[in-house]
C-alpha cells in the first residue's frame, strides 16, 4: 500500500505532476487544497486565505483531512506539507522552481495582472512559512527530508512524473538495511 508525497510552492507544477503521478501508477490522487476547502465553503480562495492567516485551525483541518486519505494506502498526496505531515510516505518528493517562473505560471493559470501575483506570491510564500512554523515547527524552506527534489524548469510536468515513478519504483521492499543493524 505505497504513498507518495509531492510538495512544492505554488507554480511548481505540484498538481500537474500529482495527477500525472497518479494516473501512470493507478493511485488515487489525494490533492484537496485552500482552493477545494474554499470551493466547498462557497467563499473565494483570497478570502479563506485570509481567514486562514486569522485563525490556524483552517490549515489543520485541511492537513488532518488530507493525511487521512493519503494513509488509504495506493495514493499520491499533494500539498505544501506533504513531505512533512506525512512522514511515512514511502517516495517524498520536493517540486521547486524560481520565483519569476512561478509568477508566470500562475499567471498564465490564473490570468490576471502579473505585478499583483508577484506581489501575492511573495506575500503569500512568506505568510506561509511563518503560518507553518508557528502550526507544527515546519520550514517550508528546508526540503532536507526530501527524498528528491526536482527543478521544475528542467523538465515538462510529464518527465518530471516519469522521474517520480521510476524512483519509486526503485525503493527497495522492506528494510533498505536489513534486521541487523
Amino acid at each position: 500500500m505505497g504513498i507518495i508525497a509531492i510538495s512544492g510552492k505554488s507554480g511548481c507544477g505540484n498538481s500537474t505532476v500529482l495527477r500525472l503521478v497518479a494516473e501512470k501508477l493507478g493511485y488515487e490522487p489525494v490533492n484537496y487544497t485552500f482552493r477545494s476547502m474554499a470551493a466547498d465553503m462557497g467563499i473565494s480562495f483570497q478570502e479563506l486565505h485570509k481567514k486562514a492567516q486569522e485563525n490556524l485551525e483552517f490549515d489543520r483541518r485541511l492537513d488532518e483531512h488530507q493525511v487521512l486519505l493519503a494513509r488509504k494506502g495506493n495514493t499520491v498526496i499533494g500539498s505544501r506539507l506533504a513531505i512533512w505531515m506525512v512522514p511515512e510516505a514511502d517516495l517524498k518528493v520536493y517540486l521547486k522552481a524560481s520565483h519569476a517562473v512561478r509568477v508566470r505560471r500562475i499567471h498564465a493559470r490564473e490570468d490576471g495582472d502579473i505585478e499583483a501575483i508577484d506581489q501575492f506570491t511573495k506575500e503569500r510564500d512568506a505568510k506561509d512559512r511563518g503560518r507553518y512554523l508557528a502550526l507544527y515547527n515546519i520550514d517550508i524552506d528546508d526540503v532536507s527530508n526530501a527524498h528528491l527534489v526536482i527543478d521544475t524548469e528542467r523538465w515538462s510536468a510529464d518527465q518530471i512524473a516519469d522521474i517520480i515513478v521510476d524512483a519509486y519504483h526503485l525503493i527497495p521492499l522492506g528494510d533498505p538495511y536489513g534486521s541487523s543493524l
